[in-house]
């Protein structure tokens, strides 16, 4: 496996952000729990701020004392996700959303696609909690950037995909804080999986989806706390103004109606960002778009 193992810390750190979770973030814990050896791994359970008292379990220190439990204050899911990885020692980081189930072998199956040559990220393939037949493969985008669910990969093998989906996520550690990490000037929720998937495909690192392992995720009609669309549309603003060319910048404004949102953006040091990224990058937004068949 192209892992080292040679630091005398984890291999793995299975990252777990969650707001108003409810009892799913028990029940995704105790899944990862009863399925993943533990061995050279760690858990790590990242509150921000919520208001349901979901991670009180965790006080139970006969069952859950070996799971980290870190608190923030409302830093909004991609720097919340960030603050997990500040304090993971893993060479591999798995960033879970916190309402999952995993099988049992999950995590080697996982870990084992890191052996490709140049292997940087890996997600499995995840179905709906709901119905599990219903199964994506990874992502992509459409003709008006809209994410996707890829069908099935020809022979099921481990294949590259454009984006993979923040359910389940693992990188590794170098590729990850080599790339800056998840946006943190993003707000609330909406598009740090698809914006990190594109930041390290043009950075030059490997992304792959693993149909030999398949989680499943509960699919919400709504968060258990407030996102609105200025905030969505805010971030994808952002990630247009740090990665794309001002044609697919302006497409993206036409179909958002951004309104004061640019200025909040421009304001909100996206230019500087974007100097550095397109100089930090290897290959720009025109080559993803066409090593990925995405008509935007």
């Amino acid at each position: 496996m192209q892992i080292s193992g040679k630091n005398k810390g984890p291999l793995a750190s299975i990252v777990i952000p969650c707001k108003n979770e409810g009892p799913n973030v028990k029940m995704t814990t105790d899944s990862i729990l009863a399925a993943t050896p533990l061995e050279r791994v760690e858990i790590i359970i990242v509150d921000d701020e919520s208001a349901d008292g979901c991670c009180r379990f965790l006080g139970d220190n006969t069952i859950y004392k070996g799971v980290k439990h870190l608190s923030c204050p409302g830093l909004g899911a991609a720097r919340a996700r960030n603050m997990g990885a500040a304090a993971a020692r893993g060479e591999i980081l798995i960033f879970c959303d916190a309402h999952i189930t995993v099988p049992e072998g999950w995590l080697e199956k996982l870990l084992a696609a890191f052996q490709l040559p140049g292997a940087d990220a890996v997600s499995p393939a995840i179905g709906s909690l709901d119905n599990p037949a219903a199964t994506g493969y990874g992502q992509t985008w459409n003709e008006r950037l809209e994410t996707v669910w890829l069908p099935p990969p020809h022979n099921m093998a481990v294949t590259p995909v454009p984006l993979l989906p923040g359910g389940c996520l693992a990188v590794r550690a170098g590729a990850f804080h080599r790339a800056g990490g998840f946006e943190g000037g993003f707000l609330v929720w909406g598009y740090e999986d698809v914006e990190l998937s594109l930041r390290l495909w043009l950075f030059g690192f490997n992304l792959y989806l693993n149909p030999a392992v398949k989680i499943l995720h509960l699919f919400r009609q709504r968060h258990p706390y407030h996102v609105s669309m200025n905030h969505v549309n805010y971030n994808l603003l952002r990630m247009a103004y740090s990665h794309f060319k001002e044609e697919r910048i302006a497409k993206v404004q036409r179909q958002v109606s951004p309104g004061s949102l640019v200025k909040r953006v421009l304001d909100g040091g996206v230019l500087e960002q974007r100097e550095r990224y397109f100089n930090q990058r290897k290959y720009d937004d025109d080559w993803f778009m066409n090593r990925f068949g995405i008509p935007f």
